[in-house]
């Protein structure tokens, strides 16, 4: 199934006083902890209560180690840190800074490979992720991967990786 988006038009104008197009994923569902761990159980040995065991598990842990101020880096998938987003802007004096000015988040990048020049290869998560505008995905639910016919060259297709 291919990643589906839509064009939408941003809020705030550019330097020319145009308000530009830009392409927004549209989500068309939602996954959980019990689909991901019968997911998983069916690609390997374990039963899916022991995945979801080790999912909670890994919840739990990663959880602990953010909050000791540590990044966690989980190998093919990505990694986790905290920040500290602005809520109301910045103070006078170093003195006066205060978490409590901040939103504290959670920030995730996808794990990459690099090429021999030092640029980025891939992202294991988006790598071969192939992208269709909303208006090109048929309505027939039989067709397993929309947007992918013969006709669909004016689609808005693209291909990342």
């Amino acid at each position: 199934m291919p990643v589906v988006y839509q064009s939408y038009q941003s809020q705030i104008a550019n330097k020319s006083g145009k308000r530009l197009f830009y392409p927004r994923v549209i989500l068309t569902g939602r996954v959980g902890t019990n689909q991901i761990a019968r997911e998983i159980a069916e690609l390997s040995s374990l039963t899916t209560g022991d995945v979801k065991n080790v999912i909670d598990n890994l919840v739990t842990v990663v959880s602990r180690h953010l909050q000791a101020s540590e990044s966690v880096s989980l190998d093919g998938f990505g990694s986790f840190r905290l920040t500290l987003n602005t809520l109301n802007g910045g103070v006078e004096n170093e003195a006066d800074v205060s978490a409590s000015q901040s939103q504290l988040m959670v920030r995730f990048q996808s794990a990459s490979t690099r090429k021999s020049d030092g640029t980025l290869a891939t992202r294991t998560l988006v790598d071969g992720a192939k992208c269709v505008r909303f208006e090109a995905v048929p309505v027939d639910p039989v067709d397993p991967e929309p947007g992918t016919g013969e006709d669909d060259d004016d689609s808005g297709q693209g291909t990342f990786g």
